[in-house]
């Protein structure tokens, strides 16, 4: 979406016109989707936390206090507030994991576990990022977004931003190695 049909489409979202209101939620739920599932993990929970930045925006705008400049960038303030709210949440509340006795998705018990193997490493690895690097990759990799956006969106040169994706890659695929080789 051009910056151009974007201000008039928040133009229109400011009226609270249903037209634009649907064209933001399909415009915006994919990528946001994405983003969300890349930090949080779980696509029960990321569909959640999506349809939470979208009860912001409505929010936002009901009370006048829409976004001023651009949508994009508000909803991926938000999409980020949200996911640090559900971690904080979750450091509070610790969950309990769920009996294996629970059907699988997978035929083989063997895949089953190599997936679960694979997922826990990457999400411990994802771990060890800091915060910057997890939200360059989150918005690279789950937003789909070109490393112009990210800059934009982050506030960083373009140079920075290549940087941490670099250097977050790299950790990642050290981590992932060394776990592979025991």
């Amino acid at each position: 979406m051009t910056l151009r049909n974007e201000s008039v489409l928040l133009a229109q979202a400011r009226k609270l016109d249903p037209g634009a209101l649907a064209e933001i939620h399909t415009a915006y739920y994919g990528p946001l989707f994405r983003y969300i599932a890349f930090r949080v993990s779980d696509q029960q929970t990321a569909e959640d936390l999506t349809s939470e930045v979208f009860t912001r925006l409505l929010n936002a705008l009901h009370a006048g206090r829409a976004p001023d400049t651009t949508l994009k960038g508000w909803l991926y303030g938000v999409a980020a507030n949200v996911v640090t709210d559900f971690h904080r949440q979750q450091y509070r509340r610790p969950q309990t994991e769920l009996p294996d006795s629970l059907p699988s998705l997978h035929e083989d018990p063997s895949e089953a576990a190599h997936f679960n193997l694979r997922q826990t490493h990457l999400r411990a690895a994802m771990g060890e990022l800091t915060s910057e690097q997890q939200d360059v990759l989150a918005l690279r990799f789950g937003y789909d977004m070109p490393i112009r956006d990210v800059a934009e969106t982050m506030g960083k040169s373009e140079g920075a931003v290549k940087q941490l994706q670099a250097r977050a890659v790299a950790m990642l695929a050290k981590k992932l190695t060394s776990w592979r080789g025991m």
